[in-house]
C-alpha cells in the first residue's frame, strides 16, 4: 500500500539556545496552519526539516523491517488470536508522530473502513489551503463502496439512539472537571478515590454548578520559571516523551525511559521515576491524593531505536514518584498494548489498542476487566466525571460502533448508544454530560469531529451540532477516543473557536470562540472576540468560567484569559515574556499538539515527541514554565 505524503519542505529553526536573540521579529500565524514568515513567534511554528522536531507535522517514521507495526499506514488483517509481540519492531499501541493533515483517514473512507488505531493510507488528492489559518480539505479517489453518505449518516445518527436498560446503578462517584478544570490536586466534588483534572487542556467536562478556582494574580506579568532541555536523540529517531502532570508541588514530565517530577516554581529535580521503556500515553487526570497513570512501551529501545509493544501501565504518586504498581493485561496468555488510559472515581481504563480495552484498581493494579475475544471489542475509554466507552462490533469490514455509559467500578453497561454503519468511530469531548464528536461526510475532515452530539443522562439524543470542516479550529485526533483539543464543555454549550480571518487593520488576523446550545444545538449568539493580531483557544472549564490561550503578535506575549461564563468578559491570569528567545522556546508548542497545563498563576507547556536538532547549536526543550505573582 502506498504511504502517506511526505512532509512539506521546512524552514530550518535559529540557531542558539533559550536565551538566543533572533535576527527578525516574526509574524503571527494561526494555530495548527504554520505560516511562512520568518521564525519566532508562537503560532507561527518554526519548522526543522524532514526529522527534525517542533513543527506541528512530524517526520515520517522509518518503516520497518517486517510486518506493519501500530502507527504505521498500513492496514493490517486482524488476526483470529494475538500472537505474541514480536521484537525490534513497531507495536500496535504505540503513539504515533503527529499526522500531517494530508495524510490522516477520516471516517467516510470509500470502500473500505479503516482499522482503529491504524491509520491507513488512502489516494488523497491535497488541495490548496483555504486563506488564513490554513484551512482545506482534501478529495479522496475512489468508489463509494459500503460508506453511508454524509446527510445519510448524520440523519441516522439523529434517529438511531437506541437506549438499553443496563446493570449497575449510578454511584454518585462525582468528580471534578475531568481532564480539563480546577486546580490539578484537588477534587472539589468527589471522593478520595476520584480523579481531579490534571489543570490543562483538551476535552471538558460541565461545571456549570461549581465555583471558579482560578484568582487573578497581583501582578500578570509571568516571569520563565525554568525550562527543561530536551534529551539526546540519534538522526532520523524519535523518541516519546508523552505525558505531563501537575499538582500543588510538583509539575511532572515524561522523559525518555522515565518521568522527572519538578519543582513548579523553579525546575528543581525533585525525583526521578525510572521506566521499563518510552512512555506510550498518560493520564490527563490526576486523583485528589495525587495518583496519576502512564502506558510505557515494555523495554527500552534498541541502538537501532526499533519500537516495542506499549503493554506496560504504571500508577505512580505524582508527588513523590513512587510506583504504586506496574501491570499487564493479557488476553489468550499474551500482553495486550494499548494506545491510551484515562481515571474515573478508582479504576485506571485502558485502550487504543486492537484487541480492546482492560480496567485496573487504582490503588492495588487489580485487573478488573481484560480485552475479551469474540465479535465485541471496547475501542478506548474516556475518564473523568463519568467512565465512557467506544466498543466496536462486528466482522472486520463490518464494524459498528457503540457509546456507551459504564460502572467504573465492575465495567457494566448503564446505557448505550448505537451509532449507524458508516461511522467508524467516536470522540468523547465530554463524559458528564456525555458529548461526543464524529466524522462523516465524503471528504477528510482536518477538525475530526464535524458533528457533534450531546445525549441526556439515560444516553438519549439531546441534540446533533453541525461544525463545518474548515471554519472551527478544534481538533480531535484521529484513532483516539479521548483527545479533543480547543473544544469544551460548560454551561449546557459547547465551546469552540473559529478558523483565523481577516481582523479590523491591515494584513491582521483575529478569531472568535462561539457558543452551541447543547439543548438546542443552535448556535447561542455569544461570541468572545480576540481581537486584532490575537487568537483564542479554549484549554478547558473553570466552573462557569472559560480558561483560554491568547496567541499574541510577534511583538506581545501570549497570554492566559479566564472568559467569564456569563459576561463573556475575558480577565488577564498570565502574560508571557515577549522576547524572541522565549517565543522561539515555545514555537513549536502550537496548542493543538502540545501538552498545555494551566493553574494557580503558572503556565506549563510541553512536546510529546523529540527528535535530533538540526543543528549542534541548537537547543530544544520538552517543557518550559511561565509564573506569575
Amino acid at each position: 500500500m502506498s504511504q502517506p505524503p511526505p512532509p512539506p519542505p521546512n524552514q530550518p529553526p535559529q540557531q542558539g539556545g533559550f536565551g538566543a536573540p533572533q535576527d527578525q521579529p516574526p509574524q503571527s500565524g494561526g494555530f495548527g496552519a504554520p505560516q511562512a514568515p520568518p521564525p519566532g513567534g508562537f503560532g507561527a511554528p518554526q519548522d526543522p526539516p524532514p526529522g527534525g522536531f517542533g513543527a506541528p507535522q512530524a517526520p515520517q517514521p522509518p518503516q520497518p523491517a517486517q510486518g506493519p507495526g501500530y502507527g504505521y499506514p498500513q492496514a493490517p488483517q486482524p488476526p483470529q488470536a494475538p500472537p505474541a509481540p514480536p521484537q525490534g519492531q513497531p507495536q500496535y499501541g504505540y503513539p504515533q508522530a503527529p499526522q500531517a493533515p494530508q495524510g490522516q483517514p477520516g471516517y467516510g473512507y470509500p470502500g473500505q473502513q479503516p482499522q482503529y488505531g491504524y491509520p491507513q493510507t488512502v489516494p488523497m488528492q491535497p488541495q490548496a489551503p483555504q486563506g488564513g489559518g490554513g484551512g482545506g480539505k482534501f478529495k479522496l479517489n475512489g468508489p463509494m463502496g459500503i460508506v453511508i453518505g454524509a446527510v445519510a449518516v448524520v440523519a441516522l445518527i439523529v434517529g438511531g439512539g437506541i437506549m438499553y436498560a443496563g446493570s449497575g446503578s449510578d454511584d454518585n462517584n462525582k468528580t471534578s472537571a475531568g481532564p480539563t478544570g480546577g486546580t490539578g490536586g484537588k477534587d472539589d466534588k468527589g471522593d478520595k478515590g476520584g480523579s481531579a483534572d490534571n489543570g490543562g487542556g483538551g476535552s471538558g467536562t460541565d461545571t456549570t454548578n461549581d465555583t471558579a478556582q482560578e484568582k487573578v494574580p497581583s501582578n500578570t506579568s509571568a516571569s520563565v520559571l525554568f525550562q527543561v532541555p530536551a534529551p539526546a536523540v540519534k538522526d532520523k529517531q524519535i523518541d516519546s516523551v508523552a505525558g505531563s502532570w501537575l499538582t500543588d508541588s510538583v509539575y511532572a514530565k515524561s522523559g525518555v525511559n522515565q518521568i522527572v517530577g519538578y519543582d513548579p516554581d523553579n525546575g528543581g529535580k525533585k525525583w526521578t521515576l525510572p521506566l521499563q521503556g518510552e512512555t506510550c500515553a498518560g493520564s490527563r487526570e490526576v486523583t485528589e491524593d495525587g495518583i496519576a497513570a502512564v502506558v510505557t512501551e515494555t523495554a527500552k529501545r534498541n541502538s537501532k531505536g526499533d519500537h516495542q509493544a506499549c503493554t506496560q501501565v504504571v500508577a505512580f504518586d505524582v508527588n513523590t514518584g513512587k510506583q504504586l504498581w506496574n501491570k499487564t493485561a493479557e488476553t489468550q496468555g499474551t500482553a495486550v498494548p494499548f494506545g491510551e488510559v484515562t481515571i474515573s472515581g478508582t479504576t485506571v481504563a485502558v485502550g487504543g489498542g486492537y484487541y480492546g480495552g482492560a480496567a485496573f484498581d487504582l490503588k492495588s493494579g487489580k485487573v478488573l476487566w481484560a480485552p475479551k475475544t469474540g465479535k465485541c471489542e471496547d475501542v478506548g475509554y474516556a475518564g473523568g466525571a463519568q467512565l465512557v466507552a467506544v466498543r466496536k462490533c462486528g466482522d472486520y469490514g463490518d464494524e459498528e460502533y457503540k457509546v456507551q455509559l459504564l460502572d467504573p467500578k465492575s465495567g457494566s453497561v448503564k446505557w448505550t448508544y448505537d451509532l449507524p454503519k458508516g461511522i467508524d468511530n467516536a470522540k468523547v469531548i465530554s463524559t458528564n454530560p456525555v458529548v461526543f464528536g464524529v466524522d462523516s461526510g465524503d471528504d477528510v475532515s482536518l477538525s475530526g469531529a464535524t458533528d457533534v452530539f450531546s445525549l441526556d443522562e439515560n444516553g438519549k439524543l439531546r441534540i446533533k451540532i453541525s461544525l463545518p470542516d474548515g471554519k472551527y479550529e478544534h481538533d480531535c485526533s484521529i484513532g483516539k477516543v479521548y483527545r479533543c483539543k480547543g473544544i469544551t464543555v460548560g454551561n449546557d454549550k459547547l465551546y469552540v473557536p473559529t478558523k483565523e480571518h481577516d481582523g479590523g487593520g491591515d494584513y491582521s488576523q483575529t478569531n472568535e470562540i462561539v457558543s452551541f446550545s447543547l439543548a438546542t444545538g443552535k448556535p447561542t449568539g455569544e461570541r468572545v472576540d480576540a481581537g486584532n493580531d490575537y487568537e483564542l483557544f479554549p484549554i478547558r472549564m473553570d466552573g462557569p468560567n472559560i480558561i483560554a490561550y491568547k496567541d499574541a503578535p510577534y511583538d506581545k506575549g501570549p497570554q492566559i484569559v479566564s472568559v467569564d461564563g456569563k459576561t463573556l468578559k475575558q480577565t488577564k491570569l498570565l502574560e508571557t515574556p515577549a522576547t524572541d528567545s522565549v517565543r522561539s522556546a515555545i514555537s513549536s508548542m502550537v496548542p493543538k499538539s502540545s501538552e498545555m497545563l494551566y493553574t494557580g498563576g503558572r503556565l506549563f507547556m510541553g512536546q510529546d515527541l523529540v527528535s535530533a536538532p538540526y543543528s549542534k547549536n541548537e537547543k530544544d526543550y520538552t517543557a518550559v514554565g511561565f509564573g506569575a505573582k
